[in-house]
């Protein structure tokens, strides 16, 4: 562990629970920790008893990419966890492949159909989701990210070409979106299990990211809201070229320092853990030093998104970590610009610097 992380508090210290088996966090909720094949390699989900119009059975939260493997994770936990009892809605935190991915196989019911269900999720992440599934590329690939990572600094071609040969990227994770889902909206009462769970609405990391709060568990699933470990990506990405992810991204974190101290916080990645207020505290430090260090850097030259990812990221990125690291230098850069710190200015060259 790090320094910041002494500071939180791990109840379940180090347990794991193992791909295909559950570990009950909270009463009559599961944690579920699937793999993924990135640098952040695993998932956690959520499994919840419940029960709708005298049905009873059980909700899924999250759903993990689609992948061969997941899916027979899910199948195991199918067969030996659901106690006989049919999933009766799949909730997804957010439209990004890890979460969204395998969706309409979870509402279908897996190999089997064992049951069909609805999918609940916020408009803002349905829809961005659905186009991302139906167009030419995503925010981490295709020719629309290639141009705007290139106008922003990022010169080398082998990299370029990369990301334009990523334009399936999306939907290779998320082959499928159910074709109707039910809305959630910000202080939206989800009844799950005889408990009422208060919708979340989040910002920046996505656009309308649906976290739950439970006041009588004193539990809260963040999803990618609030992370132990590491800071939620906040990203300027093509589809919204001039936006302000990380202001609505600290803003949004109010929302969660209202919150007992004591809350048991289930986040999507990294372990449960307690010491929100803490952790809110370490993440709002984080990226006022980040602010402080890039502005700093453009008062001494004009500085692009690509000349501010090597002082921000330290270390050698593959090409799905750099369109994130230059998608977060330019959520930097656009606060500081938006709030009048900076000036934007585009060179001969095409490519955007900013400068005090």
């Amino acid at each position: 562990m790090n320094a910041l992380e002494h500071q939180l508090d791990y109840p379940f210290a180090d347990t794991l629970p193992e791909p295909g088996s559950v570990f009950e966090a909270a009463p009559g909720v599961f944690w579920l920790r699937m793999p993924l094949p990135f640098a952040l390699d695993h998932i956690n989900l959520w499994l919840l008893r419940d029960e709708i119009d005298g049905q009873r059975g059980w909700t899924v939260i999250d759903c993990g990419i689609a992948s061969d493997t997941i899916k027979a994770h899910w199948e195991t936990v199918f067969d030996s966890v659901l106690e006989g009892l049919p999933v009766l809605r799949v909730l997804v935190t957010h439209c990004h492949p890890d979460h969204l991915g395998l969706a309409h196989w979870l509402c279908n019911g897996g190999e089997r159909e064992r049951w069909n269900v609805r999918l609940w999720i916020t408009l803002g992440e349905y829809m961005l989701g659905r186009v991302m599934g139906a167009g030419d590329g995503s925010n981490a690939g295709g020719e629309g990210a290639a141009r705007h990572f290139a106008r922003h600094g990022l010169a080398d071609e082998a990299s370029l070409e990369k990301l334009r040969s990523r334009r399936s990227y999306y939907s290779s994770l998320v082959p499928a979106i159910p074709s109707q889902y039910r809305r959630l909206r910000e202080a939206d009462e989800v009844h799950i299990g005889g408990r009422s769970w208060r919708v979340v609405t989040g910002f920046g990391h996505s656009p309308e990211h649906c976290a739950l709060h439970c006041e009588e568990a004193g539990v809260l699933i963040s999803g990618d809201m609030v992370l132990p470990r590491i800071s939620t990506n906040v990203s300027v990405f093509d589809i919204e070229p001039e936006g302000n992810p990380l202001a609505l991204y600290l803003e949004s974190l109010g929302r969660y320092e209202t919150m007992p101290t004591d809350t048991l916080v289930l986040p999507s990645h990294g372990k449960p853990f307690r010491g929100l207020h803490t952790r809110i505290a370490q993440l709002r430090a984080h990226h006022d030093a980040r602010l402080a260090e890039v502005r700093e850097a453009c008062e001494k030259a004009p500085c692009s998104a690509a000349d501010i990812v090597p002082m921000m990221f330290k270390r050698e990125l593959d090409i799905h970590q750099m369109t994130f690291a230059m998608g977060e230098a330019l959520a930097h850069l656009h606060l500081l610009w938006l709030a009048g710190q900076l000036k934007r200015v585009q060179g001969e060259d095409g490519v955007i610097r900013f400068v005090v």
